[in-house]
Order: structure tokens, then C-alpha cells, then sequence
């Protein structure tokens, strides 16, 4: 009995050892806020952006250096481009999917980001346009490539994420659906930058996180 125990000991171990690797490989690098800031685009800046990430790590996003996924502008110049604040992957989101290998996968080739992959920091799904409220447009303030400069002299990140009043938010579509592009970063301007009209044009005041350690 006991070697009999032994054996069924090392069987286990050798079916679990690859997956629980697996699992310690693949920490979580990648989510959607399961809540905005309350305050529509007024976000505190990129600095008050980053810390709304420490109030929801204790849930599940873990120990890492988590940044916003969010541009800014500069009158005439680029300003901060959001793929430049993220580090260089590979992110995996809660379920331990891989959301991008590296920045070029992320922007170029990405099919990953999807109503079924795009999950708040507890592993929960992000509502789409099917659900009420429809809360798919996450902030983003960026273009399809990650950058932030945008041809024209129109406000695209709600005053660089600290207004709730004047201006509007580039959002996009985290479930493909709706707009006429299907970019998961870059769908859309917002009506305005206030809590109702964010709602207005189906979103919540959500954004992501990508893990730039």
C-alpha cells in the first residue's frame, strides 16, 4: 500500500508539475479597471491613473508595476504615447491567456483583446453593448498604433485626464462590436468628458492596465 501510494504520489507530480510552471509563468500582466474613477475623465492625470491601480491590486492584480494604458497631448508636440508607458510584454490577463507577446503584437497584430479575454482584475468580464448598462468603451486617449498624436486640434484625453467638464476621451471597444472600427484601443471620441456623458456613449470611465515591469 504504501509504494502503491508512492507511485500515485509521483503520477500527480508529474501531471501537475508542467502546469502549475505553466501557471507561475504566466502571472497576470493585463486588465480592465472593474471600476472607473466615479469622476468621468478627470483621472488625476497619469499619476492619479497609475494609483487607482493600488486600490484594486489587493484584489487580484498582484505586486508589479502596473501603468495605465493612456496618451496624453502637448499643444504641437505628441505628447506621452501610451504604448510607451507599458513596458514590452509579454502580458497575460487573469486566466493566464496571452493577451500580447511584445509592443509590435500588441498594436499590429492583435485579435486577443475580445469581450471573452479583456477581464477586470478579478478574472470577471468587462460588460459589452449586449449587456445593460453597455460599459465597452474604455478610455484610452490614443490611436490605433498606441500613439498619441492625433491630425487636428480637437481634446482627446479630457485634458490630459483632469476634466470631468470641457473636452472628450478617444475610447474604443474592448468587444470588436459597434463603430464602424473594431480597434480594441482607439473606436471613437466620447460625447464629453463627464460621468453621464461617458455613459452616454456606452462606456463607464474604465480603462486598462498592462504590467510595464
Amino acid at each position: 500500500m504504501k509504494h502503491r501510494m508512492i507511485v500515485l504520489c509521483l503520477a500527480f507530480t508529474a501531471l501537475t508539475g508542467p502546469v502549475l510552471a505553466n501557471a507561475e509563468e504566466r502571472p497576470m500582466g493585463f486588465f480592465v479597471t472593474s471600476v472607473g474613477s466615479g469622476n468621468g475623465g478627470n483621472l488625476g492625470g497619469l499619476k492619479g491613473a497609475d494609483a487607482h491601480c493600488n486600490q484594486l491590486a489587493a484584489a487580484g492584480a498582484g505586486n508589479r508595476d502596473w501603468k495605465a494604458y493612456l496618451s496624453t497631448e502637448e499643444s504641437g508636440k505628441r505628447g506621452i504615447s501610451a504604448r510607451q508607458r507599458i513596458g514590452n510584454g509579454p502580458w497575460y490577463n487573469a486566466h493566464g491567456i496571452l493577451i500580447g507577446a511584445n509592443l509590435t503584437d500588441l498594436h499590429l497584430y492583435n485579435k486577443t483583446i475580445t469581450l471573452e479575454t479583456a477581464l477586470d482584475e478579478n478574472g470577471n468580464r468587462i460588460k459589452d453593448r449586449s449587456d445593460k448598462p453597455n460599459e465597452h468603451d474604455i478610455l484610452t486617449g490614443t490611436q490605433a498604433d498606441g500613439t498619441a498624436y492625433f491630425p487636428d486640434d480637437k481634446d482627446h484625453t479630457c485634458n490630459n485626464w483632469t476634466s470631468s467638464n470641457e473636452g472628450s476621451a478617444q475610447v474604443d471597444h474592448h468587444d470588436r462590436h459597434g463603430g464602424g472600427n473594431l480597434s480594441w484601443n482607439s473606436a471613437h471620441p466620447s460625447r464629453g468628458c463627464s460621468q453621464d456623458a461617458l455613459k452616454g456613449t456606452g462606456g463607464a470611465g474604465k480603462f486598462y492596465y498592462f504590467a510595464a515591469d
